[in-house]
């Protein structure tokens, strides 16, 4: 399935589930048939598989009378991010392509070996935004600001010391996600400014269930800047895979339902150019993950706000 968050109006968000052109209301289409789903999405996660077979067999026999009652058209919604405030931090994977390993090397100080095991930091629930949605751009404190497209995965349930062979089956599903980077706000190595302030999290628009990815390492990934192509690759070049990130992570964390892994970016970061490349005011980022569709931001001064 492919959920969204959403709202219409003012009105609090809701949980949809897309349709062709329409989002069917979780929550509406639960009352109507009288088997409840919940309106967040958290909580539809928390469900499990069985919250999607569920679902799904509540759309399919909906009749078209019904679908038409609890549904609205995607054109008429706000599109959110699919888990606009997170339980927890972002889990987020640096220098796990080989090319951004050498790309960063000679533009960011990172080392140029190829990492040993997952580079590991975080970003903040705050820094979560939509597509459709502004990237703040604080001139005063970042002359850096770069994009990074990745495959974000959505974690259906939690556990410690995972096994590299059972990982994905931890896995719900998966969206795209930018890790906005300010490359001059790194502070002795640390990460978290660079990486955390606000906004610098863009999510969506989707989030697709893992039964609909036949397979999250062979998926086309890419980026644009006013439509000009900076990153294009595949998630089959990833140093370390899903089954590697899932299972490091819980040799050091206790995992939780509903947390999100970033797995990190391919080459042609802004940083990595020659001349370096970075967004200002004015910019549209555009990130796309095949399978998942396109997330699209605007970046903005924060004076203008």
């Amino acid at each position: 399935m492919k959920l969204v968050t959403y709202r219409i109006n003012h009105a609090p968000s809701s949980l949809g589930f897309i349709e062709g052109n329409i989002i069917i209301d979780a929550e509406k289409l639960g009352h109507l048939k009288k088997s409840p789903l919940p309106n967040n999405m958290l909580d539809f996660i928390d469900l499990g598989e069985h919250g999607v077979k569920q679902a799904t067999q509540l759309v399919n026999t909906a009749t078209e009378e019904e679908l038409l009652e609890c549904s609205v058209p995607i054109s008429n919604a706000t599109i959110l991010a699919p888990i606009p405030k997170p339980r927890k931090n972002i889990f987020g994977i640096g220098l796990n392509y080989t090319e951004h390993v050498a790309e960063s090397a000679r533009s960011l100080d990172t080392s140029k070996e190829l990492p040993q095991q997952p580079v590991i930091f975080s970003k903040p629930t705050t820094a979560v935004t939509g597509t459709n949605t502004n990237i703040i751009h604080n001139q005063k404190v970042t002359q850096q600001l770069d994009y990074e497209v990745e495959l974000a995965v959505i974690l259906g349930k939690g556990g410690k010391n995972i096994a590299k062979e059972n990982a994905l089956d931890y896995v719900y599903g998966y969206t795209v996600i930018n890790d906005i980077s300010a490359r001059d706000c790194r502070r002795a190595g640390q990460w978290i400014v660079s990486k955390g302030q606000d906004t610098f999290a863009p999510m969506g628009p989707v989030l697709v269930t893992k039964d609909e990815i036949a397979d999250p390492h062979n998926l086309n990934l890419s980026l644009t800047v006013n439509g000009v192509e900076k990153q294009n690759s595949n998630t089959k070049f990833m140093l370390f895979n899903i089954n590697d990130l899932i299972h490091d992570l819980s040799t050091v964390f206790t995992l939780e339902t509903g947390d999100i892994i970033a797995t990190g970016t391919p080459a042609g970061v802004g940083a990595g150019r020659n001349p370096q490349e970075f967004m200002w005011p004015g910019d549209v980022v555009e990130a796309t993950v095949e399978g998942i569709g396109t997330l699209k931001n605007t970046i903005v001064d924060s004076e203008s706000l």
